[in-house]
Formats: C-alpha cells, structure tokens, sequence
C-alpha cells in the first residue's frame, strides 16, 4: 500500500470513526426518547370496550397512541396532549396522579396542567404550553382530535 492511500484510507476511517458516534448518539430509539414534531392533523378513536380502551378504566389511567397520552383524570373526565414535550421536543410526556392529575416528561421533568399550562416555569425548563387536543365521548367510543 501507497503512502498516499494509506493517508486516504487512515482518514475516512476517521472521519467515520467520529461521526458515527454523533450520528448515532442523534437518532435516538423510541425506548430512550426519540425526538419527533408534535403530532398536527390528530383524529383517531379509541373504543373503550376493546382491550386497548380497557387502559382507561380507571382514573389516573393512561395510554399513548399516535404520539398523544389518552388519559382519564382523577375527576373521571377524558384529556389528551402532545406525548412529544414543548420543551425539548422527547415523547416521554405521561399523565400522573401528581397535584390532582398533569402531564409530566419523563426526560426532563416539564410538568403541565390538563389545559397545557407550564407548571415549572420558576426554573425556565418550559416556557411553551403543551399541546392538548380535544375529546368526546359516544357511547363507548372516544374521540381524539383537533
């Protein structure tokens, strides 16, 4: 092998060597907080008599699908929100029993009311209101829009 080549080879093999790392580190999977944009355009149903529904039987309960947390709160009453954080844009916001029911990120701790409110905006982790979309239930079906 060349000199040359040797230098042309030892240097895309560096290159790649610190940039996929990076790359990597980037992409995160779904288990560790993907970083996605929040969901527009969001109508979907959910039927509370199917094994999926059955997830919200009790207040307190939640699911997650299509990147919005179906929740019933503590009072027993259907909510929605964004499942992706208006402060750094990971889809680990959860509903939790905390101070009579919020959304919460699992990443960073942003805390929300039901209406999308910030809650801690004392340490300005949040300064934007967290998506919430609409519900309405007939029968045994919910409905989850915009």
């Amino acid at each position: 092998m060349e000199r040359k080549e040797f230098l042309r080879n030892l240097g895309a093999g560096a290159a790649f060597a610190l940039i996929f790392p990076c790359v990597h580190g980037c992409s995160k999977d779904e288990e560790s907080g993907e970083i996605k944009p929040v969901p527009d355009g969001v109508d979907f149903t959910i039927d509370l008599n199917s094994a999926e529904g059955a997830k919200l039987a009790n207040n307190g309960d939640f699911v997650l699908k299509n990147l919005v947390v179906v929740a019933k709160n503590l009072e027993g009453a259907y909510v929605a929100a964004s499942q992706i954080c208006s402060h750094e844009s990971y889809d680990q916001v959860r509903f939790i029993e905390d101070d009579g029911g919020i959304f919460r990120c699992n990443v960073h701790g942003s805390r929300f009311a039901q209406n999308g409110t910030p809650l801690n905006q004392v340490d300005s982790k949040t300064a934007k209101p967290l998506k919430i979309f609409k519900t309405e239930l007939t029968g045994t079906m919910l409905r989850i829009f915009e």
